[in-house]
């Protein structure tokens, strides 16, 4: 019995790097330090985080450094690209934002759409060693790395996917 809960443990750590550093978790502190410094303006001030970081959450341990992102609508990003996941952390309105190292670059301008408004495109979700994919259909244009809203049917829930290709989309952060 306790070699096959070994074995278990083993197959879940290999499908999903997350698994494999159960016990490791993300330094909050310091990770709101970068944030704050990256933002120019401390937790509460205008153009910093609006409050801290929750110390409830459990995140696994980035293994490169977490990419801040700049404000948009309201929110400054924290994701973690190498294992997917993503915080938004509400920023006070106002303040100046200083460019830091760990910002990417302006967004190049907006290329084409390669799905339109009703085009039937495949859906993946992939994990390392495994792909799952299904058809549904876009209810918006989307050029590559856009987000847009897609259906499986006329009744069911809208879902936010990224665009990757023509004909193809990816759901987020897996």
């Amino acid at each position: 019995m306790q070699r096959n809960l070994t074995l278990i443990g083993l197959t879940l750590a290999m499908a999903c790097p997350a698994y494999a550093q159960v016990g490791r978790l993300e330094n909050l502190d310091a990770l709101e330090r970068r944030l704050v410094i990256s933002l120019g303006a401390d937790i509460g001030q205008p153009g910093g985080p609006v409050a801290p970081l929750d110390r409830r959450m459990k995140l696994a341990a980035c293994p490169g450094a977490a990419v801040i992102e700049p404000p948009v609508a309201g929110a400054a990003v924290l994701r973690c690209v190498e294992i997917g996941w993503r915080i938004r952390v509400p920023v006070a309105a106002g303040g100046t934002i200083r460019q830091a190292q760990a910002m990417p670059a302006a967004r190049p301008a907006r290329q084409a759409p390669v799905i339109r408004r009703g085009d039937p495109v495949e859906i993946r979700a992939e994990q390392a060693g495994f792909v799952v994919s299904n058809q549904v259909i876009a209810e918006q244009d989307g050029a590559p790395g856009e987000r847009i809203r897609v259906r499986s049917g006329v009744k069911s829930a809208p879902i936010m996917v990224e665009v990757v290709d023509f004909g193809v989309v990816r759901v987020p952060g897996i």
